[in-house]
């Protein structure tokens, strides 16, 4: 494709921000054209200060009146799977922000809308893009860890739950677990080359509640409407733990918190082979035997996940995928595999027991 991909931004919130951030560094190739959000002032504030030239309260009067090539969905969750759909419809290719959307059977009735359309549908995993990524799944694939059999996917913050809407499990679907769960359960899989969940049990506590205490740097979060008018509740869980079990014998263990009884916030994964293991917390570490003597790695740089640029390289993917240049690494089959996932971990808790996955 010669010409620049015309962009539209359905959402304009917090992580609408990285996505123009990222769109701003494309400029050569793409030009965000448009953007929408059901509060219209918001929608107005977010085009003056990013120079969009036009912005709607509705995204299908913005598909009708731009000749969009491409959107990225930002809004709240609950909102993914419709405005996904309507968008691959209208024959617009789509990164949908995490999770793909509130439960498995949206997810593949968006998967669907893609096939069916033959547009691409990427899922906003922005981890899999990260510096440190890259590193780790050169180790693995070549086989510096031999075979990843176990991994450990945490996510805990003592006291961060984001307000608003994530509290509510009607916009959200869930808390931390969809939240930030979602981020390293899947980044452990995709460097472990994507096996397939075959079962799961999961346990979820809703003990401590949005607020608890204030401390330096951190305000006390209000429940309450937005500029809407919606009155958001909390209804979602503080804590979820579970272990994830996988059709080649891998196991993965998750733990992710909005509110947790801890010292500081904890966010690491532990990856475990047959030769060797790897811990990102935040620098890369390495840990093996040779000559008769355990060993322990750290590769020379830093490899602590750099956030600077991070979105800027999904995009970029993103972009280079709709202009035929690149094979989609973050595809609608994970975000559909991620959300089996999930919907299983939450069917666990309630039930108490095993669930196996279904196909």
């Amino acid at each position: 494709m010669d010409r620049k991909i015309r962009v539209g931004i359905i959402g304009c919130g917090g992580i609408a921000g990285a996505h123009i951030g990222g769109y701003k560094t494309l400029t050569d190739i793409a030009e965000v054209v448009a953007c929408c959000d059901i509060d219209g002032a918001k929608a107005e504030r977010y085009a003056n200060a990013h120079g969009i030239p036009a912005h709607y309260v509705d995204y299908k009067e913005m598909f009708e009146k731009e000749n969009l090539d491409a959107v990225s969905v930002c809004t709240w969750n609950a909102a993914h799977a419709p405005a996904t759909i309507d968008a691959l419809n209208a024959g617009i290719n789509v990164l949908c922000e995490k999770p793909m959307a509130m439960n498995t059977q949206q997810a593949l009735a968006m998967k669907e809308a893609a096939e069916k359309n033959g547009k691409l549908l990427m899922i906003g995993f922005v981890r899999r893009f990260g510096n440190d990524a890259d590193i780790l799944k050169k180790f693995i694939d070549e086989g510096t860890m031999g075979d990843v059999y176990y991994a450990k996917a945490t996510y805990l913050r003592r006291n961060g739950f984001p307000g608003g809407w994530f509290g509510d499990k009607e916009y959200s679907g869930g808390g931390p677990l969809i939240d930030l769960g979602v981020h390293v359960i899947d980044l452990c899989r995709y460097l472990a080359g994507g096996p397939k969940p075959v079962s799961v049990f999961g346990v979820t506590y809703g003990n401590l509640g949005p607020n608890r205490a204030v401390s330096a740097g951190r305000q006390q979060w209000s429940v309450s409407k937005n500029a809407l008018g919606i009155d958001f509740k909390y209804t979602v869980e503080d804590f979820a733990t579970a272990l994830i079990r996988f059709d080649n014998g891998m196991t993965i263990s998750v733990e992710a918190s909005f509110n947790l009884n801890i010292k500081h916030d904890i966010g690491n994964i532990e990856i475990f082979g047959t030769k060797g293991g790897a811990r990102v917390d935040p620098q890369i570490e390495l840990f093996t035997d040779m000559n008769g003597m355990f060993v322990d790695v750290r590769p020379s740089g830093d490899t602590a996940l750099n956030f600077d640029g991070l979105f800027a390289r999904e995009v970029r993917h993103f972009v280079e995928c709709v202009r035929g240049e690149k094979e989609c690494i973050s595809t609608a089959d994970d975000g559909v595999t991620l959300m089996r996932i999930l919907d299983a971990i939450y069917k666990s808790a309630e039930t108490g027991e095993d669930v196996k996955i279904e196909y």
